[in-house]
């Protein structure tokens, strides 16, 4: 056998046990059978005094209203589990993740991707990786009137979130609807949002039976933003006014988790 067959057969091993690892960690957290284990690590993001006084200040306990939020919407759509996540907050680490590519190239952005699950992979410290464990980079950034944050991402392959968050304290509950975006990112939700952020009529419209200039008072968590009776793009000012819509559900699989968990009669 020649040296680059035996190349190409290590490749292709690699490659079934990348996509091994993504297929048994997906059905695993989108069981919904345990809580889903989730992974805060905090980093300055642009090394201010503020953004490092706000890490020292985090405890676990600051992102309990996601826990609330998912427990709720979850248990709309039959999947009664509680807690329906266990947050772990980690150290803060002191190295910033790779940047996206912002020219939109294909191949720029899968060769971005490779790098940075391979960085998760070297920032955990474990030989094995950590199957089932969502990881969340939260890189926070004192405020500055007029500067928006980097875009947050959350990956589907790998259960990565990159989080850009404000270090301000009265920002805690929305950094959290960000946080929660992000997550279910890495469930497999997609974007309910289009050109200008605004939301796409009806999946990501809370209560989507209902005409689409009715104004809203809560916010398909997809969607981020809902429109209010001034006809503003407007984003709440909590989880307690977001919901998870049925397009959403399903791209999480609590549809199909409740039936694994209950039988197709729901008894």
């Amino acid at each position: 056998m020649t040296f680059r067959r035996i190349r190409i057969l290590i490749l292709l091993g690699v490659l079934a046990v990348a996509w091994g690892s993504t297929w048994l960690e997906q059905t695993m957290v989108r069981a919904w059978k345990a809580p889903l284990d989730v992974a805060v690590i905090p980093i300055n993001g642009d090394g201010s005094v503020q953004a490092e006084e706000t890490i020292r200040a985090l405890r676990v306990s600051d992102f309990d209203d996601i826990g609330t939020f998912l427990e709720r919407e979850t248990a709309r759509y039959g999947v009664k589990q509680s807690p329906a996540v266990q947050f772990t907050l980690l150290a803060e680490l002191h190295e910033q993740p790779p940047v996206p590519p912002q020219d939109g190239s294909v191949l720029k952005t899968v060769w971005w991707s490779l790098k940075l699950r391979w960085w998760v992979y070297r920032q955990s410290g474990e030989w094995l990786p950590q199957l089932g464990r969502i990881k969340l980079f939260v890189l926070y950034h004192a405020p500055q009137d007029g500067v928006e944050l980097a875009h947050s991402l959350g990956i589907q392959k790998g259960l990565i979130g990159v989080v850009h968050a404000f270090a301000d304290a009265s920002q805690k509950k929305q950094n959290n609807i960000v946080i929660a975006h992000e997550l279910l990112h890495t469930l497999g939700a997609t974007d309910k949002y289009g050109a200008e952020g605004r939301p796409i009529y009806p999946q990501g419209y809370a209560e989507p039976e209902l005409p689409q200039l009715m104004p809203r008072h809560e916010a398909e968590i997809m969607a981020g933003r809902l429109v209010d009776a001034a006809g503003r793009l407007v984003m709440p000012p909590s989880l307690d006014q977001c919901v998870i819509g049925a397009m959403t559900a399903h791209e999480i699989n609590l549809d199909e988790g409740f039936r694994q968990r209950y039988g197709s009669s729901g008894g």
